[in-house]
């Protein structure tokens, strides 16, 4: 008994154990962690040793001596938010199953949880009616796609969509054109949402968001007295995820 003491001390003695959040998580959805554990023991591995988020477990099978190893853990978090971890439980049976003990390591972490993304139609700010795509189709030729035909060049074409082939054989400058298609900036308003069911509203505008994000729309929000102008960054769709995630929930 004594021995398994002393061993099951050691054992999940001088551990740092870190959780990778991923920048995107939403209400309702599995998402993969990464638990990072780091054995700062000089001497001795660390085995058996289980760890607990939110009701999940992970288990470490064997982490050497001044080494590390991580494993994969799916959460899923039933409603939007934020989520704090302030301590983080490690447990081990090692070395013969007799008794478990545990130890906490200090963590301030916190999660952020966005709404459920829900398809639904909304409001724009610029045209105030209903807008389902929220994008505007263009017949306008451009150089950002496909080549839909070879012309004359004109003044002010770039040279790299010159076609010197086709310059070649005709003896004069031929330039591909392209087709493309522009999308105006949309800012979502909100209040303007007509939906009155306050997390359906925040899924909706989610769903808004995160398409506008995969179709290249610039897209901004209008939401209580703040106005965030039209980017289309990933860390200005982060941004305004935080603002529906957060919303409601202020003390």
């Amino acid at each position: 008994m004594g021995i398994s003491g002393i061993f099951g001390k050691i054992n999940i003695g001088k551990l740092n154990l870190f959780l990778e959040i991923p920048d995107e998580i939403y209400a309702n959805t599995p998402t993969i962690f990464r638990i990072k554990l780091e054995n700062k023991k000089s001497f001795f591995p660390t085995l058996l040793t289980k760890v607990e988020i939110f009701g999940k477990t992970g288990i470490f099978l064997f982490v050497d001596k001044k080494s590390e190893d991580s494993i994969l853990i799916e959460l899923n978090f039933n409603k939007r938010g934020i989520y704090k971890i302030e301590k983080i439980k490690i447990c081990s049976v090692f070395p013969f199953n007799f008794f478990t003990r545990c130890k906490s390591i200090d963590k301030n972490l916190e999660i952020v949880v966005f709404p459920k993304p829900k398809p639904c139609n909304f409001i724009t700010e610029e045209k105030g009616k209903k807008d389902k795509k929220g994008e505007t189709s263009s017949k306008k030729t451009g150089f950002d796609e496909e080549i839909i035909s070879i012309r004359d060049y004109k003044a002010g074409d770039p040279l790299k969509y010159i076609n010197w082939k086709a310059t070649a054989k005709t003896d004069k400058l031929k330039t591909k054109e392209m087709s493309s298609s522009s999308f105006k900036p949309v800012i979502i308003d909100f209040d303007s949402i007509e939906i009155k069911d306050i997390e359906k509203k925040l899924s909706c505008i989610t769903y808004l968001i995160t398409d506008f994000y995969k179709k290249k729309i610039p897209f901004g929000l209008k939401i209580k007295n703040n106005i965030f102008k039209p980017d289309l960054s990933k860390n200005h769709k982060i941004k305004l995820l935080k603002e529906l995630a957060r919303y409601g929930l202020e003390t």
